[in-house]
Parts: C-alpha cells; structure tokens; sequence
C-alpha cells in the first residue's frame, strides 16, 4: 500500500525563455484539436439552490461565491463557478499525449509536493530550470475555468491599478465603455509574467512542448475518455482528517473561497459535498478501483511523508526514470516539506501580488501527517470517523491517520 538559471527574485521582470513558446498568446476563442472527432460529454451542471440565496447562511461562510456552486450529474463533481460548466466539454477533450503526465488529486493532499517532484523526474532532475515557478512549467489544468467571472474581473483590474499605475475611476470607465477589449492583452502579458497557470487556456495547454506535466483536481471521468491509454496519471491520496484541516485553511487564505466560518462547520460542508471538488470519497474510490491500469500509479500522501526516497523511486520506475545516487539524493533534499515551502517557485507567495491570497497564512503549511489531533474536538472527530466508515463500507480502501515517524 499504501538552461536558464534565472532566479525568481523578482516575479514581475523574471524572463520567461524557453517557455515562451508555451505562454504565445492564442485567440479568445476556445477550440480543443481531437484527432478523429470531438467527444461528448454527457454530463449537465446544475446550480445547487441553497448555494444561491445572498441572505442564505452559504453565502454568509462564503462570500466570495456570488453565483453560489453548480454540480454535475451525473457524477456529482462540485464547482464553483458556471464557467467551467461552460468549457468542461473542451476540457474533457483535451487531447493526451503518451509522454503526458497528469498528476491527479482531491485538493490538499500533496498536489504541488507531488507535481514538483515528477516534473523534475520528467525532466531528468533539471535543477536550474526548477527554479522557475511550478506554475509555469507544470499548469494547473482548470485553473482558467474555476474563478468566478466577478474575480478575474476584479483580479484584472487590481493588476491594471497597481502595475500598471492607471487611477482607479479611469480604470473602471474602460470597463464601463469597453475600452478594456484593447488593453486587456498587455494586462494578460503582466499576469503571465506573474502567475502564469490562471491566464493559460486550452490552446496555449495544447501548443505546449512536450514532455506535459499537468495538475488537475478534475475526477477521472472528467478527463478526457482515452487518458489512461495514452498517459500516465500518478495519483495521490491522503487521509480525510488531514485534508479536512487542509483544506479548512486553504479556504480561509484563498480570496475566490473566502471561508468565514469556524473548523466544525467547514467539516459539515466536507462531509456534505458542499465544497469546490467535492465530493471526496467518489474522487478516490474511482482511481482506487482503477489502480491496477498499467498507467496509473496510487500513491498515499503518508507513505511519501514516511519513506521519501523510497516513493520517488517507485513513481521514478512507473515512469520509466531512474534518477542517480547523487540526483536522488538532490531530489529528497530538495523535497524536504521545511524546504519546500520556503521554495519561491512553488509555494505561491507571489499570489499575494494580485490579492489571490490573504495576508495571513501561507499555501504550503505543516505537510504533517496527524495534524487534525490539534484541531478536532472528541465530538468532531467521532463524526468523522462514523463518517469515514459509511464511505469505505464495502470497498478495501484505508487509511493511516498518524506516523509515529515521518520525514
């Protein structure tokens, strides 16, 4: 079981190089290249009505959701915002290649620890072209499509007022009078030079050069129908508890969730389904019942947290890499969690350049597996578990929830 050598010191002027090609500006309108057809995708999303009201106590938790959560069905994936309704069929037909990687998650359970560490296999331990932003060189794949229209409105805007240094009344008569049509695309070039991943669409994903390393939250059966035979997907899960708090904090430090409610209520919505990617357990009880395809590989948070090296050598060998002494050695230091998160180019602080981020917190916390025994009293705690049992009745899925040593 279970070679550019830029610094990125400076987010707004670092150069881009290589990854131009990748970042070229494509048009407005969204088409997705399949070879042989387009598929369909039969699924319907639909606005969740408590979600809605703006007096609703949703609403009042989460701010930010002005046009509440819509959800698919079937399947049941839960979004926050009617635009990726609107591209999931693009998305689902995002064409794979055989040298893709798709590193898959439920969000807070290793992601960008995970997708860091395959890019550098995938890219034979090329240190120095790590050092630009994860963002850039490995994209998240529905990050265009998962802020609400009002955000990136208000994203933009920010970005115009401060880096450009136009007033603010003059800044929002362009929007009044459409003038923003016209500067939009130097405020494009700004984000990308800033936070590269939340300006990328499906055609600048699809003209990327390969080897592709993507991140995506996405279920599998929101991907595209041929993934598994043509790529490889390297999942990774992590014990429910640990993501409950999580992710709690990741909603407490991200302005598009914006949770102002306590632990013990941000819990209930968990277990609800009433939290952007939900719902959790369907997430990974269908990698879980395909972990024996060739071309996924089931990795457990924990076990990464316990044997490191050991877990890199086995996703390395699942993708055919098979790093040296002294690279792995590199990588295991390089991965260390107190390490990791002071590593400008993963742990996202330069998101609080455009409001994406409160100022409190940070994107990479404790990484610590057992960190939910700080955080949930008796009664919480004997929820979830009665809660964790329900899930996992009939299937030969567990979980550990605590190391005695871990690295």
């Amino acid at each position: 079981m279970h070679k550019t050598g830029h610094h990125f010191d400076n987010y707004f002027t670092f150069p881009l190089g290589a990854f131009n090609e990748q970042q070229s500006a494509m048009p407005a309108q969204e088409t997705s290249n399949v070879t042989g057809g387009r598929h369909p995708l039969n699924v319907t999303f639909i606005p969740i009505p408590e979600t809605l009201p703006e007096d609703g106590q949703f609403r009042q938790d989460f701010p930010s959701y002005t046009d509440g959560l819509v959800e698919a069905s079937p399947g049941g994936y839960i979004t926050t915002t009617q635009v990726f309704a609107e591209n999931a069929e693009n998305i689902y037909n995002l064409k794979p290649r055989p040298d893709d990687v798709f590193v898959l998650t439920f969000p807070k359970s290793g992601t960008t620890w995970t997708q860091d560490l395959v890019w550098l296999l995938m890219n034979n331990c090329d240190f120095e072209r790590s050092k630009i932003p994860l963002v850039i060189r490995s994209p998240f794949l529905e990050m265009n499509y998962y802020v609400p229209k009002a955000l990136q409105e208000k994203y933009e805007r920010d970005a115009i007022v401060s880096k450009m240094r136009l007033p603010a009344f003059l800044v929002d008569l362009m929007y009044r009078f459409n003038i923003m049509d016209v500067v939009r695309p130097a405020v494009m070039k700004i984000m990308n030079l800033v936070v590269g991943e939340a300006v990328r669409d499906l055609n600048q994903l699809e003209r990327m050069k390969s080897p592709r390393v993507f991140k995506t939250h996405l279920p599998l059966y929101l991907l595209h129908p041929e993934l598994l035979e043509t790529s490889k997907v390297v999942y990774v899960a992590r014990n429910p508890k640990d993501v409950i708090v999580s992710y709690f904090h990741f909603h407490k430090l991200m302005n598009q969730h914006k949770f102002t409610g306590d632990l013990e209520s941000f819990a209930d919505y968990f277990m609800k389904d009433r939290l952007y990617s939900s719902p959790y357990f369907p997430h990974l009880l269908d990698a879980w019942t395909k972990r024996h395809h060739p071309n996924l590989l089931f990795v457990f948070y924990e076990d990464l947290k316990r044997d490191l090296r050991g877990e890199i050598v086995k996703i390395g060998r699942f993708l055919g890499k098979y790093p040296n002494e002294h690279q792995l050695n590199r990588m295991v230091e390089h991965l260390r969690i107190d390490k990791f998160a002071k590593n400008k180019a993963v742990n996202f602080e330069h998101y609080r350049w455009l409001n994406f981020m409160s100022a409190d917190g940070k994107f990479i916390r404790k990484g610590k597996t057992g960190d939910w025994k700080n955080h949930f009293s008796p009664e919480l705690n004997a929820r979830i578990d009665d809660w964790m049992k329900a899930n996992l009745k009939d299937t030969d899925l567990s979980f550990i929830t605590e190391l005695e040593q871990q690295d």
